[in-house]
């Protein structure tokens, strides 16, 4: 009860604080009532001129403070996504010969790879960066930093080009890459590589998983908060190179099926002056960690097998972990962002089952009411379907979320902005449009950010989906004949 009020309170305050012209409007009168008011109790009671001023002064003064002390909202310029040559990509028919010739003593284990990737709902046009493509691969250092430089300067050229800003007007940079972690860091190599101002507060962020792209989203907004007039540059990527598995522990064999090339670079503003320009404004970014389970901390991970060899390990409790996750954060983010009549049923519900001791169901919110569109992470098919059964969504909920995966695979942190992209691409988002992005990772982390659209979004001339956009949504079936 004290949960919900508190955000009540919260919700009418955040919006007195984002709409300052329209509560000035509507204060001003009651304002100048109150102040009438004093007046007339001053007479009555005979106050000093002393005390009328004081009481007045403490009615502008405290209200000025108020709104003075709104934080600045957090916009998303726009953002620019990594689309992979040609020649990367890998069929079935490539990966499962490929595989072949690496197992040549391990029939099984091709076996295996192959029922993963028949059902994992990936399609034919994801791609591999070329020193996976190796005939057997051999992971490197040099190989893993190319691969990094291809797709890290890349997307950000584009995003220079196409905001029209240079490298020396970005205050913050955050730069998420999970697996590979070199020394100097990436964000030192795009440091250097754009001549960046010698102040930019840069960081790195590594192994946290899928998720840290909305980690990275929110260490930027903290920063911005502190920092007036500032632009902060993300960066969400994945190396492949140095992640390919040539094992036979089953566990880790699966993300070799999964992980796939890809990339984004998004500037983020705190400048009133991008309020027009920019696509979309921060509402919320709502982060849950999982603590005190082993189950969680060892669902996803990067190990070692008995022969030495390093790879992603990707448990079979997945599933139940990403589910536990997803509650927790949802109970969270409900009491902020669904309509009245949402929360007063969750509430209803909370009071049946804690007060009454009566065995009801938790109710689950209706977040259709409250979003327009939700970009969920592409971890795999059962990550989305999961997602879908839990939050009780429609099959054109999920779409974005299916088509990024087949047509790109899993590309970690950076998949879900290829689904916004795919939403923009298809011309949904319209003015006033709230997103709502899942993100989920090792540790294990579900981590929410949500989004207004600023403006109706013209259909993008570039892009990873610009050419082929035409031939989306397509039916997956449930496995692949081969």
């Amino acid at each position: 009860m004290l949960t919900f009020l508190s955000h009540f309170f919260s919700t009418v305050h955040q919006f007195l604080r984002n709409h300052f012209v329209l509560s000035f409007v509507f204060l001003s009168p009651l304002m100048a009532w109150i102040q009438l008011k004093i007046i007339e109790i001053s007479k009555y009671y005979e106050l000093e001129t002393l005390q009328v001023l004081c009481f007045s002064f403490l009615l502008i003064f405290i209200p000025t403070i108020y709104f003075m002390s709104k934080p600045r909202s957090i916009y998303l310029v726009d953002y620019t996504l990594f689309k992979p040559l040609p020649t990367c990509r890998v069929p079935f028919s490539t990966f499962v010969e490929h595989q072949k010739l690496v197992y040549q003593s391990e029939p099984k284990c091709v076996d295996f790879m192959l029922r993963i990737l028949t059902r994992s709902g990936l399609g034919e046009e994801t791609s591999l960066p070329p020193a996976a493509h190796y005939v057997p691969p051999m992971p490197n250092l040099p190989d893993a930093r190319a691969e990094a430089q291809l797709v890290i300067f890349t997307i950000i050229d584009a995003l220079l080009a196409k905001t029209g800003i240079s490298p020396e007007d970005i205050n913050v940079l955050v730069v998420n890459c999970n697996g590979f972690c070199p020394r100097p860091s990436l964000s030192a190599m795009v440091v250097n590589k754009y001549k960046m101002r010698s102040d930019i507060q840069s960081f790195n962020l590594a192994g946290m998983g899928c998720s840290a792209g909305l980690i990275a989203v929110d260490i930027a907004r903290d920063l911005l908060r502190v920092k007036p007039n500032s632009y902060a540059l993300v960066v969400s990527t994945e190396t492949i190179t140095m992640g390919v598995y040539t094992g036979t522990q089953r566990s880790m064999m699966v993300s070799n099926c999964l992980f796939r090339m890809g990339g984004a670079a998004v500037l983020i503003s705190n400048k009133r002056s991008d309020r027009n320009r920019a696509k979309y404004r921060l509402l919320h970014l709502v982060r849950t960690n999982m603590s005190g389970d082993d189950k969680s901390y060892l669902s996803v991970m990067e190990e070692e097998d008995r022969n030495g060899k390093v790879g992603i390990s990707l448990s079979k409790d997945l599933m139940y972990v990403a589910g536990d996750a997803l509650k927790r954060n949802i109970t969270t983010l409900a009491p902020i962002v669904l309509p009245i009549s949402e929360k007063l049923r969750y509430l209803f519900n909370l009071l049946g089952r804690k007060l009454f001791k009566k065995k009801w169901k938790p109710y689950v919110p209706d977040f259709k009411r409250a979003f327009e569109h939700m970009c969920i992470h592409a971890g795999g098919r059962g990550v989305i379907d999961e997602v879908e059964k839990n939050l009780r969504l429609m099959p054109q909920h999920v779409e974005a979320s299916r088509m990024a995966l087949y047509r790109f695979g899993n590309t970690s942190s950076s998949s879900l902005w290829y689904e916004l992209n795919y939403i923009e691409n298809k011309g949904r988002m319209k003015k006033g449009d709230r997103v709502w992005q899942i993100g989920f990772g090792s540790g294990f982390k579900c981590n929410s950010a949500v989004w207004k659209c600023n403006r109706t979004i013209d259909l993008p001339m570039d892009g990873p989906w610009s050419d082929t956009i035409h031939k989306y949504p397509v039916r997956i079936p449930e496995e692949i004949n081969m």
